[in-house]
């Protein structure tokens, strides 16, 4: 007789294959350098040799805090994948309890190991004495470390915070975000300057200190002119703004200026020379908290004044008058009595009307300026529904982006990725299609035409597949094809007879939009000239380019084939 396989009953064969076989889960904030990730991992894949196991997966959180598991998308995936049965290991490697986290309930550290031994998967701790087997003396072990490594977070968040109130009160500047007209400078132990740091940048060693400096002298003069405006001028936080807006100057982020900015430039003591530290605290990554003035840190003579101290002096006054705290009652009553008065209510109104709160503290105290019109009654003309749908349709633009970029690349051999706002495509770093939702416009009578309004963003270059949304904007009615050059402005606008006019092309399934687009795509690479051909710089006027696919030129503004 031959030899035959026994299996003994109740075993799983596909378990059987991927035993021994182990994932490593390799974490680092910024804290020492004896838990570098190179250090983990030697660590780890010794403890694997000793112990017969083969790693085949390997899961990372670089510079990531074990506060919290919010941030840490390693170790997110790695229980996604063992709760949903896709992983194909039986154990995980940790180089020790502090890297699986230091959260500061210790119970949840102990939830996130329990959801993957439910699910069939041991965690292992590589460098800890005890061994992780369930018996009553590695659980004591094991929870005295989780309270070990949550209370040296603790220590180590006292002694940095006491750290920067010194900094702080030497004048130095503490936290990288800095506001309209100033830079942060590095400088080293002896004040020599090193270089601007640049959003997202930190400084190079510990000895090394940020101190404020001035931006330019056209930034200067629009701080002055903010305080003067408001303290001389009595003008509000809008007529700043729309000011601004008018003569086409941004902010420190290359955007147009909002209300809520110009209370934030007026109440900056930058401004006057001090720094100031501790104004907001979040302490263990937990809810961010407002502090009291006499807990704030200020460092004197950190920077040159742009604004004199007695027109700040004057702009605190008018701020803290403006800045009186009433009841949620009151706030809806005076609402109520604006509406009463007015006949109806935006924000421009709230924000103009003499003692009523700024639309800003309405969405503050009740959730959206929606909400508080519910609660006196009041029901706005204009359609706001899209508020409560924007997340699906966003989601929508994404699943439809995503499975177009993974169709690019099986089918064409593209090398498509998503762009960075999730709702478009590009090859080769080049945008070739974005999608959009137009939302179709309330008729102005029985024998008007369909219209429909989307919102393109500053999307100036590829394909626009546009998702037209049926009468009650609840479901996709069709798509249509169009060229990102159809015109200025940010929004589409589309009507049943405006696609000759646009260039466009309908489509009533979701399957033909994306044999349009892989069609347009293929024939742009077909007709561009290779990089053995003869080319030139020279095109037909008014026809459209895009370079990319690695010097040749794709033509996305022409959809003429897709009709």
């Amino acid at each position: 007789m031959g030899n035959w396989l026994v299996v003994p009953k109740g075993t799983s064969l596909a378990r059987r294959t991927r035993a021994r076989r182990a994932a490593q889960y390799v974490r680092m904030s910024r804290e020492l350098q004896r838990y570098s990730i190179k250090n983990q991992m030697t660590a780890i894949a010794a403890y694997a040799e000793a112990n017969s196991l083969t790693i085949v997966r390997t899961y990372a959180d670089e510079g990531r805090s074990g506060l919290r598991i919010k941030g840490r998308p390693g170790l997110i995936e790695l229980i996604e994948d063992v709760q949903s049965g896709q992983a194909d290991f039986d154990h995980i490697l940790v180089y020790d309890v502090s890297r699986w986290g230091r959260f500061q309930d210790v119970d949840e550290s102990a939830y996130y190991e329990f959801l993957c031994k439910r699910s069939g998967v041991q965690v292992e701790y590589c460098a800890e004495l005890f061994k992780n087997d369930g018996t009553f003396v590695s659980g004591i072990a094991k929870n005295l470390k989780r309270g070990m490594a949550a209370e040296w977070s603790r220590e180590l968040s006292v002694k940095v915070h006491a750290g920067h109130c010194r900094v702080a009160s030497l004048g130095y500047r503490v936290g990288a975000p800095v506001g309209y007209g100033l830079r942060r400078l590095m400088v080293d132990e002896s004040e020599h300057p090193k270089g601007l740091l640049g959003k997202g940048q930190f400084k190079a060693l510990q000895s090394d200190r940020v101190r404020l400096q001035h931006g330019s002298a056209e930034e200067a003069a629009v701080i002055r002119t903010i305080f003067d405006q408001f303290v001389n001028g009595g003008k509000s936080y809008s007529d700043i703004r729309r000011q601004l807006n008018d003569a086409g100057i941004a902010n420190h982020k290359g955007r147009p200026w909002t209300d809520g900015m110009i209370p934030t430039i007026l109440a900056n003591e930058n401004y006057i020379g001090k720094t100031i530290y501790n104004r907001t605290s979040r302490r263990l990554g937990q809810k961010l908290v407002k502090n009291p003035d006499h807990a704030w840190v200020r460092g004197a003579a950190a920077i040159e004044p742009i604004v004199d101290q007695s027109i700040f002096a004057r702009a605190q006054k008018l701020l803290a008058e403006r800045r009186v705290e009433i009841p949620e009652e009151e706030m809806l009553l005076r609402l109520r009595l604006t509406l009463r008065r007015r006949g109806r209510l935006n924000s421009r109104i709230i924000n103009e009307t003499l003692g009523l709160n700024h639309v800003s503290s309405y969405v503050k105290h009740f959730g959206s300026l929606r909400k508080a019109y519910a609660l006196i009654g009041y029901v706005p003309p204009r359609d706001c529904d899209w508020i409560e749908t924007r997340d699906l349709w966003a989601s929508e633009q994404a699943s439809h982006a995503a499975e177009l970029a993974a169709m690019l690349r099986t089918d064409l051999r593209l090398q498509a990725d998503l762009v960075s706002d999730g709702i478009g495509v590009e090859v080769e770093g080049k945008r070739v299609v974005s999608f959009l939702v137009a939302r179709q416009l309330a008729r102005r009578g029985e024998d008007h035409a369909a219209q429909w309004k989307a919102y393109r963003r500053q999307i100036s270059s590829g394909l626009l597949a546009v998702m037209r949304l049926d009468a009650a904007n609840r479901v996709i009615e069709d798509y249509v094809l169009l060229p990102a050059s159809l015109g200025s402005g940010r929004y589409v606008w589309l009507s049943s007879g405006s696609l000759r006019r646009h260039r466009g092309a309908p489509y009533r399934e979701r399957e033909a939009l994306f044999r349009a687009i892989k069609a347009a795509l293929a024939t742009s690479i077909r007709a561009a000239p290779t990089s053995s051909a003869p080319s030139t710089n020279r095109s037909k006027a008014g026809q459209p380019k895009t370079k990319g696919f690695g010097g040749r030129r794709l033509r996305c503004g022409d959809t003429k084939s897709l009709r």
